[in-house]
């Protein structure tokens, strides 16, 4: 029998498998509004036979985007726009999820494929962008503004309300977003928080911002949906934020109700050196797990079959987040069950095609 292929229960919802689409941002958003390409990108992975299919980094807010063609879901209309998606992923057996975020200092910046560079608040596509201090990303990002109290308290609404309008859409799993160098994040690591307030110093006072919103989203979040959070284990850089502060972040996040931690790394500073290779974040999924009790998802260059119902089977974590060998085979969970032997069932329009 294959781990990997074993359903997971969290809460009200049963999961098909331990095969879960990280979400990865497409840049194909007009005005914070879906398109086809998304129903696509996503249905593809759910045809695939992923357990869950997780929408890319959505902003609470515009100016919480990454660049000006992000999904966003500030207004009623987004809900909408987003029925027909999370409708077609669960009519494919998939449960729909979707990542919030506020991309606090690294946001306001031009398309990847436009090289991807911060644009100026005054570019037609740029905003004045917000951050816990002003300390700018990099040496070519403009320096950030500095949240007031009045602003970091519309963030922690704009995160409740935009949980709500999930629910709105269809959404069965959450996730925050406290990874990668975004607003979340920057409040965490010291070497983006030099607030000298209840919000900064300590890692009590640098936790209060991500605690409070994950309060206020547990709130208005049915308590039979589960609740993700992702962060960074470590910036990989000396001083900045690391495993230990991890764990302590978990272990305050588990009374209020979060169910997994969806561990990654890295993203705070340009600079950072790290040594990727096959699975290299995984440890941090297993000591997050091992120190908290908490339930964890790995992810990071997992891409074998055998490599994935290893990390699931050894309890190294309770599942796996694939991006870029999904965005390469949308069908990778279809292929990896034929390899492990494991019992799966294609679409009837694709039978006829199963080997």
């Amino acid at each position: 029998m294959s781990h990997l292929f074993s359903p997971l229960t969290l809460r009200s919802i049963t999961f098909r498998n331990r095969v879960f689409v990280s979400p990865m941002c497409q840049y194909s958003s007009v005005d914070g509004l879906p398109t086809a390409w998304h129903l696509v990108h996503l249905g593809s992975r759910a045809v695939g036979g992923a357990g869950l299919v997780v929408m890319e980094a959505t902003a609470v807010a515009p100016e919480g985007r990454i660049t000006f063609a992000d999904q966003g879901l500030w207004s009623d209309a987004h809900a909408e726009a987003l029925k027909p998606i999370t409708a077609f992923l669960k009519s494919q057996g998939a449960v729909p999820g979707i990542q919030i975020a506020h991309a606090g200092r690294k946001a306001s910046t031009d398309l990847p494929w436009r090289g991807g560079g911060p644009l100026a608040a005054h570019h037609p596509n740029g905003w004045v962008t917000k951050a816990p201090s002003a300390l700018p990303f990099g040496p070519h990002f403009q320096a950030p503004d500095a949240l007031s109290a009045d602003d970091i308290d519309g963030i922690i609404k704009a995160f409740a309300a935009t949980a709500t309008r999930a629910l709105a859409a269809g959404f069965e799993v959450l996730e925050l977003h406290m990874a990668h160098g975004y607003l979340l994040h920057e409040f965490l690591s010291p070497l983006s928080n030099r607030r000298t307030d209840t919000y900064g110093g300590h890692l009590t006072n640098r936790m209060r911002l991500p605690l409070e919103v994950t309060r206020a989203v547990r709130a208005v979040w049915p308590e039979s949906l589960p609740l993700f959070v992702r962060i960074s284990a470590t910036d990989w850089v000396e001083g900045g934020w690391d495993p230990e502060q991890s764990v302590a972040l978990a272990a305050a996040l588990k009374p209020l109700g979060v169910d997994l931690v969806d561990c990654s790394t890295g993203g705070l500073t340009p600079d950072a050196r790290i040594p990727a290779g096959p699975g290299f974040q995984t440890p941090f999924a297993t000591r997050v797990r091992e120190k908290t009790g908490m339930p964890t998802g790995a992810v990071g260059l997992i891409t074998d079959a055998l490599q994935a119902e290893q990390i699931v089977a050894t309890g190294l974590a309770d599942c796996v987040f694939l991006g870029r060998e999904l965005l390469r085979d949308p069908y990778w969970p279809l292929h990896a069950a034929r390899k492990l032997h494991a019992k799966v069932t294609w679409p009837p329009q694709y039978e006829r095609a199963k080997p």
